[in-house]
């Protein structure tokens, strides 16, 4: 919860303080929200070592093969780096470039997620025998 509120306070006093930096320097309003949506970020990379922990313990727990599981975390990674980085680009007016990241984390998503659905083509393939 204090990393909630930490976050929270950082984000609203950077969109603040973004706010007035725009009127008078956009860039420099914008160079302050990618600054603070790292800061936000590596915040977040630091808090959630105790959930990489515990996915790892499910997936030793739960006897299914890193190939499987491996995929999906990837792809829930690419998921959130597609969000901030479509924010930013429209939070800089630049909602063609939003698209296209939104458009390549679609595909590295399908990339990424091939194993995954090789082995279920795979395990079908077998249960169709």
């Amino acid at each position: 919860m204090e990393l909630l509120a930490r976050i929270a306070i950082l984000c609203v006093t950077g969109a603040v303080l973004a706010l007035v930096l725009r009127q008078g320097n956009p860039v420099a309003g914008l160079l302050l929200t990618l600054c603070v949506t790292v800061t936000v970020l590596l915040y977040l990379l630091r808090a959630s070592a105790e959930l990489f922990e515990f996915l790892r313990e499910l997936g030793a727990q739960s006897g299914l093969s890193p190939a499987v599981l491996t995929p999906l975390y990837k792809t829930v990674g690419i998921a959130l780096v597609v969000r901030a980085g479509g924010a930013l680009c429209r939070d800089a007016g630049e909602s063609a470039l939003a698209g296209a990241v939104e458009t390549a984390g679609t595909l590295c998503a399908l990339l990424t997620a091939l194993p995954l659905l090789r082995e279920m083509m795979s395990m079908l393939l077998k249960l169709m025998e």
